[in-house]
């Protein structure tokens, strides 16, 4: 009979340890295949983020050449448009010195016609004392009454004479003053067809420049809109791969936690099977359990650190950003960086994600929490406050926050102090 309960105990025995290395094996399987896919999205997802760096980079070049080009078309256009007022005031200045031509070309009309008026009556004078002769001149000599009378007669001719050449001189000057006039007005004139020409070179070598310019700006318009469309499909593919990295962790969490259920139920049904024949195989099961099957598990603190304390300065970074795969408490962190973090301030190593953590320490009964303890979820870790309450960086969405302790299945409880 001895033997018979020595080898029913050796065969209740094996069941236990099979049922323990199906449960290893089996997480370790499905973390395996879950771990492939993790990764492969990661990476896809590490390519389209250094992608979508690469193309913010070139966005910004892009703007920035926008700016100094923009700046450059600004500087041309008021060139431009400088120039054009130059352009109207030039034309009213030729405008009113062709006035001034056509003034000069009358006035010289009228001078033209004085000279020749004078110069015909001096020309008819001449002719009638050429015509009549010296006797007619010398008749009026001595027709003279008195020394007065013909010095007073001589005169007169003289002046007569004098008069006409002094008149038909002053309109010859007159004359050439104001064809003198009218050719600096030409001249004027030529020199601001000349500047308008110029102007006109000017203006339009200006608008090609323009043209050119607001090419190359279409230009940057296309780059930058093609940038940011495919910017946006990058943050698109961001996206799909941190949905599959959640689905597929929020997945092996719930077949981690289906095979170690299956794995206590067969350690469970093993202990009833070992206290059926009076053996201590059952302690020996539920000393390695999570201290969710067992009330009472409450193990005595291994460390001097007050789980007050880690929770005091958890308690600081509620409120700050999770950040999935982030490692910093501030900028942003993940539920295991969170975790580990906190307790890495008292000198507490512990792994870098939830799946190792829940082998960490010892096994602790729900009913014997105590703050500071780590409570696992599937794919998930937090920190226990006491009175059903955890702290942990939660979601994108929440951030790091407080929580009820009970929003999700407990996997296990564990305590590191």
């Amino acid at each position: 009979m001895k033997f018979l309960r020595a080898m029913k105990k050796l065969k209740i025995k094996q069941q236990i340890m099979a049922a323990v290395m199906a449960c290893v094996l089996g997480i370790g399987g499905i973390y395996s295949v879950h771990a492939s896919v993790i990764n492969d999205a990661k990476n896809k997802k590490n390519e389209a983020q250094q992608e979508l760096d690469n193309l913010n980079s070139q966005i910004d070049e892009i703007q920035a050449a926008q700016s100094d080009l923009q700046e450059e078309m600004d500087a041309y256009d008021d060139r431009l448009m400088a120039l054009l007022t130059d352009m109207d005031l030039l034309e009213n200045d030729m405008d009113a010195k062709q006035d001034e031509i056509d003034q000069a070309n009358a006035d010289l009309e009228v001078a033209q016609e004085k000279e020749q008026t004078q110069y015909n009556a001096m020309k008819t004078r001449i002719q009638y004392m050429y015509e009549n002769g010296d006797s007619n001149y010398w008749e009026a000599m001595m027709g003279a009454t008195s020394i007065t009378d013909l010095l007073n007669r001589v005169e007169y001719v003289s002046e007569v004479y004098d008069y006409d050449r002094k008149q038909l001189t002053a309109y010859q000057e007159t004359v050439q003053q104001v064809a003198d006039l009218k050719d600096q007005l030409n001249a004027q004139l030529a020199e601001m067809e000349e500047l308008k020409i110029s102007y006109e070179d000017q203006a339009s070598s200006l608008q090609a420049l323009i043209a050119e310019k607001s090419a190359a700006m279409d230009n940057f318009d296309a780059q930058l809109a093609s940038a940011k469309s495919l910017a946006s499909q990058y943050a698109d593919t961001i996206k799909k791969q941190n949905q599959i990295i959640a689905d597929e962790q929020a997945r092996q969490a719930a077949e981690e936690a289906a095979a170690r259920r299956a794995a206590q139920q067969q350690q469970q049904n093993a202990g009833n099977q070992s206290n059926t024949t009076g053996s201590d195989t059952n302690a020996s099961a539920s000393g390695s359990g999570t201290g969710l099957t067992s009330s009472g598990l409450n193990p005595a603190h291994t460390t001097n650190v007050s789980g007050s304390d880690v929770v005091a300065f958890a308690s600081q970074y509620v409120g700050y950003p999770y950040v999935y795969g982030g490692n910093s408490l501030t900028e942003g962190a993940d539920c295991s960086y969170f975790v580990m973090a906190c307790f890495g301030q008292y000198g507490i190593s512990l792994p870098r994600n939830s799946y190792s953590m829940q082998s960490c320490g010892q096994a602790v009964s729900y009913d014997c929490a105590q703050p500071g303890d780590i409570i696992c979820y599937p794919g998930h870790v937090a920190i226990y406050m006491g009175n059903g309450r955890i702290v942990h960086a939660s979601s994108p969405t929440n951030g790091i926050c407080y929580g009820s302790a009970t929003y999700r299945t407990i996997l296990t409880i564990r305590r590191v102090l």
